[in-house]
């Protein structure tokens, strides 16, 4: 830890935002900001902005301001990461945090320019920038400074990236703009056009998460969900299986599919051989659907592991790349 300040590693995801300093994660909230429209004023950041979705007047507006893993609203963003900052620092400003924030690999300049200035305008003293599948890798634990192939797939909320890791660096990756939202836009797609109801982007994310999987499961649950059913505009419960949710999310598994098949195409002949051995490592909030390494695995015909802690080890990653900086700087995006 540095004398003056704390070192942070921050996951700034589409859906959440995850803090973490040492090897402990000190913040774990939604990237989801409510904000007063006629004042363009922040009401709520975090879980609390989360619980309003869906259940505000006009006057106030829930947003997302990271879209497919990147900034979609700058002004939001660095106040939104200026709150969290703070709240894991303290109002105090003498010794401001040295940060360690993730961008997606294979952003443009400016993307990345984006997250650099929102971290220093947030109330960080340095800010420097690390590709989401190095720090995956960092924090999983993967001999990252070897020259053997390491192959990390991270299964974000609003990007899939895959990547090999060898020498502190990434040597091929590829990156899709589809995640996690994208499988609850497809369930909520599924029901609509199966059962004639419209359900929210919570509704389906919620059955995602408690019956959800990426193959069929042993046991079918199902859950019951309420929508507005589209012929009359009333509320209709209607009960849903894990079989359907299996069923709804198959093509847009399939092109997250492709940022793997990508990669593992383009990876040079004396690593791709160390893949087959070792295999892929899958984290990210997506990892946790269950079957999803099964499925991988199926598609690929590389054994796919889940990592021990899928979505906190980014942000750990992130905090322990301060402490490899000298080793990691030459391949961190450049500012």
């Amino acid at each position: 830890m540095s004398l003056f300040g704390k070192d942070l590693g921050v996951d700034l995801g589409t859906v959440n935002t995850l803090i973490c300093e040492g090897n402990e994660i000190v913040l774990h909230e939604p990237t989801v900001v409510a904000i007063d429209v006629e004042e363009l004023k922040i009401v709520e950041v975090g879980q609390a902005a989360r619980d309003m979705e869906g259940r505000v007047p006009e006057t106030i507006e829930v947003m997302r301001p990271m879209r497919d893993g990147v900034i979609a609203d700058f002004e939001v963003t660095h106040r939104m990461l200026g709150h969290f900052i703070e709240k894991v620092s303290g109002p105090a400003r003498l010794f401001r945090p040295r940060v360690m924030i993730t961008v997606p690999n294979g952003g443009t300049s400016v993307e990345t320019r984006a997250v650099h200035e929102a971290a220093l305008q947030a109330g960080s003293r340095d800010v420097f920038l690390i590709p989401e599948p190095l720090a995956a890798a960092i924090g999983v634990g993967l001999p990252v400074a070897t020259p053997s192939g390491n192959m990390v797939v991270v299964l974000g909320g609003g990007a899939t990236q895959a990547a090999v890791i060898a020498m502190n660096g990434v040597v091929s990756a590829h990156t899709v703009r589809i995640g996690g939202i994208k499988l609850d836009e497809a369930i909520a797609a599924y029901v609509r056009k199966k059962y004639g109801l419209v359900i929210g982007p919570r509704t389906a994310e919620e059955a995602k998460i408690r019956i959800g999987a990426a193959i069929p499961q042993d046991e079918d649950q199902s859950i019951e969900i309420q929508g507005q059913d589209q012929v009359t505009g009333l509320p209709r419960p209607i009960t849903l299986s894990t079989s359907e949710i299996v069923e709804a999310v198959q093509e847009t598994l399939h092109l997250q599919l492709a940022a793997v098949r990508n990669v593992l195409e383009r990876t040079p002949p004396e690593l791709a051989s160390d893949i087959i051995d070792r295999g892929m490592v899958i984290c990210g909030g997506g990892a946790l659907l269950p079957g999803i390494d099964k499925w991988l695995t199926r598609e690929t015909g590389v054994p796919a592991y889940l990592a021990e802690e899928p979505v906190s080890c980014i942000a750990k990653g992130a905090a322990r790349g301060l402490t490899m900086l000298e080793r990691l700087r030459r391949n961190l995006p450049v500012v």
